[in-house]
């Protein structure tokens, strides 16, 4: 070897593998599916809602009531809040819908309690029309009385 390829043979930088950005981060989109502890946020004025969600601590998903166990608007779910079990209706959905349903920035649900009446008296955001139709269909079919939370929604869209 000549001396100036020793001399660059001795000040040569190690091997250094580079991680890419892809291998770093998960690129996998967001789930926007209820599922089992996704979290959802209380859209009536029940109390045990509005505690929850002031404290910053929304409800989770613990099981959806379909056999898909993907909650679609209209479904029930079972979540957990404030360290007690409640059941709830979805009343809206982030993930992609069919046509004519509407898409919500956030997954909305409305407390109810076992019979079906909803524990709060109002609720604040607007519900989809095709809600109607749904829960009235699970009205005859379940025996439990869903028509009280159409009465609570001020505005439909």
């Amino acid at each position: 070897m000549f001396p100036h390829n020793l001399l660059r043979a001795m000040h040569r930088v190690p091997l250094v593998t580079y991680v890419t950005q892809s291998q770093q981060l998960h690129t996998t989109p967001a789930c926007n599916e209820i599922r089992k502890l996704a979290r959802l946020r209380v859209v009536d004025n029940s109390e045990i809602g509005k505690r929850a969600m002031a404290e910053g601590k929304p409800p989770k998903c613990i099981h959806v009531y379909n056999k898909q166990m993907v909650g679609k608007i209209g479904d029930k779910v079972l979540v957990a809040i404030k360290g007690q079990k409640k059941k709830a209706i979805l009343v809206g959905c982030r993930q992609r819908q069919q046509p004519k349903i509407p898409k919500f920035d956030s997954n909305n649900i409305v407390l109810i309690d076992d019979n079906g009446t909803p524990l709060g008296t109002r609720i604040h955001v607007p519900i989809p029309t095709l809600l109607r139709t749904i829960l009235k269909e699970k009205t005859q079919a379940k025996g439990a009385d869903y028509t009280k939370l159409l009465g609570i929604a001020s505005r439909f869209v």
